[in-house]
């Protein structure tokens, strides 16, 4: 995998949120892939479970905005750093997010793991 590959792919990604369409969604993934929402929590596993949890929590349309540039290619893993904004009625920013994606690839371009790491801007203050 090439950078340019990974770039491809990312926006690729970034067009199905947008359209939420399943034909786009499963075309980016292997059909035993993973795709983990947060490190910690359990997958969703095989490419069907990804198409349906992802189509049954959609992003509406205009609701966000999200901007993603590949970082880094190791062998068949991609890195993906972004940010994505959520916002609210008004237009104003609700929620913005920093994201890294670890993306692993089989050798047909497809995912075969995708984990999601991500950072609230405005997180609350350490104690």
């Amino acid at each position: 995998m090439e950078l340019s590959d990974l770039q491809s792919w990312i926006d690729a990604y970034i067009r199905a949120w947008e359209t939420n369409h399943p034909q786009a969604v499963g075309d980016l993934f292997a059909g035993s892939a993973r795709y983990y929402t947060h490190p910690f929590r359990e997958p969703w596993t095989g490419r069907e479970a990804i198409v349906n949890n992802w189509i049954e929590h959609p992003d509406l349309p205009g609701s966000w905005k999200a901007s993603y540039r590949a970082l880094a290619v190791n062998g068949n893993t991609g890195v993906v750093r972004g940010t994505t904004q959520y916002f609210k009625e008004d237009g104003s920013i609700d929620t913005e997010y920093a994201n890294i994606y670890v993306i692993e690839f089989d050798d047909d371009g497809l995912a075969t793991e995708f984990t999601e790491w991500f950072m609230e801007a405005t997180p609350p203050p350490r104690e």
